[in-house]
């Protein structure tokens, strides 16, 4: 997830050329590597940087399920024929100065007939979810439950439990997020599926959240041992030991973390996986 000063080649500067027929498939992991090199996890800017307290402080993180990573525009929030989530970014900013909580928006993927359909909204670290958001509702929803602070009528907050995990896959954005988001979401899934953690733990692209150039990003809402939710943003060098680390399924080496807010008290820090 790049800051927009280092934004990525336009699409298809870095598309590997398919091979042709008769061509041997050996050049292919030499191919694979240098892509991993240029815009994976081997760039040579990694850790290059301290990004302790480099993420902007917010207080509640929003969460705008929306179509898929596929299907996102490079700048989703500002795309006219997206008028959800352009709406919705409009109205957050509009009330800024109204907020209970300095309030950070992001998409996330949603389709109608999963457990996040389009227009459900992931509200964290209140751990709740308003489902079936529409155009139409946008101004009402942010009076009501970000300006207020009180529930919007028309839908009913619904409390949502376990680990959920974000990780930016805005490859149209940044071609950074575009190889190492996929990549980070199946070693999830797989560490996930091996531990038992299936209903426990929710695995979600989303899009750019930007502060600084060091994609993958994942952020990790979880609860603590007291049951208090905490928010963690993670920037790994690796995809080795990411979902270990992350999860606490188990200790390996990490340096860990790049943000971090409880309900009741923010504060900042920097994880390197």
């Amino acid at each position: 997830m790049a800051d927009p000063s280092h934004s990525s080649p336009a699409a298809g500067d870095a598309l590997l050329p398919p091979p042709a027929s008769d061509a041997p498939e050996a050049p292919l992991p030499d191919a694979a590597a240098d892509l991993d090199k240029e815009f994976g996890f081997q760039r040579e800017e990694l850790h290059t940087e301290k990004l302790a307290g480099t993420v902007g402080f917010h207080e509640r993180h929003v969460f705008l399920c929306y179509k898929g990573p596929e299907e996102w525009p490079s700048h989703l929030e500002a795309t006219e024929s997206d008028r959800l989530p352009r709406l919705l970014a409009a109205a957050i900013k509009a009330r800024k100065p109204d907020l209970k909580k300095s309030t950070k928006l992001t998409i996330c993927e949603g389709e109608d007939g999963t457990e996040s359909s389009l227009g459900d909204v992931l509200i964290f670290p209140d751990m709740i979810r308003y489902r079936g958001l529409t155009h139409f509702d946008v101004d009402n929803f942010v009076e009501e439950v970000l300006v207020k602070d009180t529930e919007w009528l028309p839908g009913s907050p619904e409390a949502i439990r376990g680990s959920y995990v974000f990780v930016c896959c805005h490859g149209s954005r940044d071609k950074r997020c575009g190889v190492c988001g996929p990549a980070l979401i199946t070693r999830f899934k797989e560490e996930i599926e091996a531990e038992g953690l299936d209903g426990h733990v929710a695995v979600s692209a989303c899009s750019h959240v930007g502060g600084h150039k060091y994609a993958g990003n994942v952020i990790i809402f979880s609860p603590d041992a007291k049951g208090e939710v905490t928010g963690n943003w993670y920037v790994p060098g690796t995809i080795i030991n990411l979902p270990s680390c992350a999860l606490g399924i188990s200790i390996p080496s990490c340096s860990a973390i790049c943000f971090n807010f409880t309900l009741s008290k923010p504060s900042h820090c920097l994880l390197y996986l």
